[in-house]
């Protein structure tokens, strides 16, 4: 009886080495490796890409970067800060950018800096502009019989309050931010393209294009999909043979949602300004 159970503990024991063993032979990645990012819905903050962004630039068996870019746009400051990261690594190594079905405003923003641009023929990119939207509910409250009192230490500190409508000053002061913001757009969109400043600003009027308009005006590189771009990759980083696609998976469940960041435009949901397409 003895004998039985010492070998049943042992075949246990040695079942336990073994899975463990092909679970740990499961994680490591064979091949060499490009680094997947996807950049999904409205950009609200730059923190988990730019992590990414720096992981694979920084990591020698990592041979190209690959972003895939289904994004209305968001942030002004976050969409900066992605460009500003993906810059620094395709100083680095080749990053291409795959879009999807829509990759625009702040979307093609984060884009421009790559290597090299792929758009499906259909995909909507552009919309090279910056929106504010400031509601005014004063005639609601009116009517409600409510009213607001404001106690500020400057004349235009409740500039974009939605309790009343904006001065000519105030509206003066908030196209003048947004013609700045709008300019730092057009010179990102340049300097990434390589396109003279007067040609991006006569393109940068909101307007939307598909994939197969952008290329034709240099917006993007080439016409293809997701896997186009992972060969063009491939081939630009020199890597023999199938390489080994490498990507983070986001957190789901509880874990997820705690990982989550409350942002400013979510406690501010008016105030902001957006690289967005906002149709």
């Amino acid at each position: 009886m003895k004998k039985v159970c010492l070998v049943l503990s042992g075949l246990v024991l040695a079942l336990l080495i073994i899975g463990a063993g092909l679970a740990l032979f499961s994680k490591i990645q064979t091949g060499e490796k490009i680094g997947l990012i996807r950049v999904e819905g409205p950009i609200a903050d730059s923190g988990d890409i730019i992590d990414q962004i720096k992981d694979y630039a920084g990591d020698p068996s990592i041979k190209a970067i690959v972003m895939r870019v289904n994004s209305p746009g968001g942030g002004v400051a976050p969409s900066q800060e992605i460009y500003e990261e993906i810059k620094k690594a395709a100083a680095k190594k080749d990053v291409v950018v795959s879009m999807g079905a829509l990759a625009a405003s702040g979307g093609y923003y984060i884009s421009v800096p790559a290597t090299r641009i792929f758009a499906n023929p259909g995909t909507i990119t552009g919309s090279i502009g910056v929106i504010m939207e400031v509601p005014n509910i004063q005639g609601l409250l009116s009517k409600l019989g409510v009213k607001a009192e404001v106690i500020k230490s400057g004349r235009n500190k409740d500039l974009a309050s939605y309790f009343k409508s904006m001065t000519p000053e105030q509206r003066r002061i908030l196209q003048d931010a947004l013609d700045n913001v709008h300019q730092q757009f057009i010179e990102a969109v340049a300097s990434g393209r390589k396109l003279p400043v007067e040609k991006v600003k006569a393109l940068a009027d909101g307007r939307i294009f598909t994939g197969q308009q952008a290329k034709a005006l240099n917006l993007v590189d080439n016409l293809g999909d997701l896997e186009d771009a992972i060969a063009a990759a491939k081939t630009m980083a020199g890597i023999r043979g199938r390489p080994t696609i490498v990507q983070k998976k986001k957190g789901r469940g509880i874990l997820g949602l705690l990982d989550s960041k409350i942002s400013l435009p979510d406690i501010y949901p008016f105030f902001r300004m957006s690289y967005l397409f906002s149709p």
